[in-house]
């Protein structure tokens, strides 16, 4: 089944914009069309969409058997990486791996802040355990995980004879400092490739490794990103994808200027935080795109609900959702009905849930906040796949129609340069 796009709550704020409709479907296929065929400003990053559309079931497999050995061996397998080298990754686990599950290696993260006590902690926790480490960086020289990295490595030489078998480098094919440092040592490596960014590169080995390791079944997660690929090469303006383009490009041009995501199940909190990643460092250049937040309701209506509700009316909201209103413990009816739930008795979590979700999306309307809904089917590897590569597409549109290129990140350059100046980096 297909992920759906309900648009209901913000075509009367669109006609309100005198949004020329046609024009606008116009902007978002030709848009789209540059993207198929790789005349928007980057042509030489579209390696994420290609290699959807032709997939490498032999590097498939071979991730898949590593991840076998590591399940099999380890206690930990240990990511370092920063940005899109685990937001993608972290995502789907939290997507997909049972919450309390106990089966296979513990995933943690390493290399992605510079918190001095996780770090600490850290390397305490994994004292006694068999860990293995994956490093995702394409140069090596990003200083979070490159510092975590040297710490990893120590903890492994000073305690296993196979140090070196225990780490899998995922770097460039043919340069930087970790390419040349694992071909040195002698690990095992998979590419990063060039023509494929961070915010990307989920649906390479730098997500499907960990995805592997961690249970998933990581054939039908890709496939499923495959099969949403496909179907984008026959789309029209009437899509979800490009309507949901669309739709994001004129309420930037009246100026909005924030999207909260709004996840109803705190399982894709992770896929909200991806999405941040991917759509704040394609679009915010130039002075250009919407902030991309996420917050997770109901929990989150109770802390900045308030401001969503009556602040300022600057910002649209897309819920993401999962068509499980059966799911869940049921409320059981009590004598007495001291706590007056009697009134739920006989229903799911999931059905209070959606109707949690109806009441919020109809009051945040009623407060001038347009919204949209996305909603998955059922909570699945397919259909994680096919989200990933709905708002991959997405973006690359969107970005497109802002007339930004949405495939670089010169501003995150910025900080690199003044911290390693205050560190006294040599040149």
């Amino acid at each position: 089944m297909a992920i759906s796009l309900d648009r209901s709550h913000v075509t009367d704020a669109l006609h309100t914009l005198d949004t020329d409709r046609t024009a606008l479907d116009d902007l978002a296929l030709d848009a789209h069309r540059r993207v198929l065929e790789g005349e928007t400003e980057s042509p030489d990053m579209l390696g994420w969409r290609e290699l959807l559309l032709s997939p490498d079931d032999a590097l498939l497999e071979s991730v898949i058997e590593v991840a076998s050995e590591i399940r099999e061996r380890a206690d930990v397998l240990l990511c370092i990486g920063i940005g899109g080298s685990y937001l993608g990754a972290e995502a789907v686990m939290d997507a997909l791996v049972p919450p309390f599950s106990s089966d296979g290696p513990e995933i943690l993260f390493a290399g992605h802040h510079l918190g001095p006590d996780y770090h600490t902690r850290l390397f305490d926790y994994l004292e006694g355990k068999s860990v293995y480490v994956n490093v995702i960086s394409k140069s090596g020289t990003t200083l979070e995980p490159a510092l975590a990295f040297r710490m990893a490595r120590r903890f492994l030489e000073e305690r296993f004879d196979d140090a070196d078998r225990r780490v899998i480098a995922t770097t460039d094919a043919a340069k930087g400092t970790l390419h040349d440092f694992a071909i040195e040592q002698g690990y095992r490596r998979y590419i990063v490739p060039d023509d494929v960014g961070g915010r990307f590169s989920v649906v390479t080995p730098v997500g499907l490794l960990p995805i592997a390791v961690a249970g998933i079944d990581v054939r039908s997660m890709f496939y499923g990103a495959v099969s949403e690929a496909r179907d984008f090469t026959d789309a029209d303006a009437s899509s979800a994808v490009l309507q949901y383009a669309a739709d994001r490009y004129a309420f930037h041009e009246a100026g909005y200027a924030t999207e909260v995501m709004a996840v109803m199940d705190p399982r894709l909190r992770g896929i909200g935080a991806w999405w941040q990643q991917l759509f704040g460092e394609s679009e915010g250049k130039e002075g250009k795109g919407l902030f991309p937040v996420v917050l997770q309701y109901t929990t989150d209506l109770h802390s900045v609900g308030q401001y969503v509700q009556q602040g300022q009316r600057t910002m649209v909201e897309s819920f993401l959702r999962i068509d499980d209103a059966d799911a869940g413990p049921s409320v059981s009816e009590i004598d007495g009905n001291a706590d007056g739930l009697n009134y739920l008795a006989g229903k799911p979590y999931g059905f209070i849930n959606e109707k949690a979700y109806q009441g919020t999306a109809e009051a945040h309307l009623e407060g001038d906040v347009p919204n949209w809904t996305l909603t998955l089917p059922r909570l699945d590897a397919e259909h994680v796949g096919r989200l990933l590569s709905f708002y991959m597409h997405a973006v690359a549109v969107s970005g497109t129609m802002l007339d930004v290129n949405p495939f670089n990140q010169p501003g995150v350059e910025t900080y690199k340069q003044k911290m390693f100046s205050l560190l006294g980096k040599p040149e």
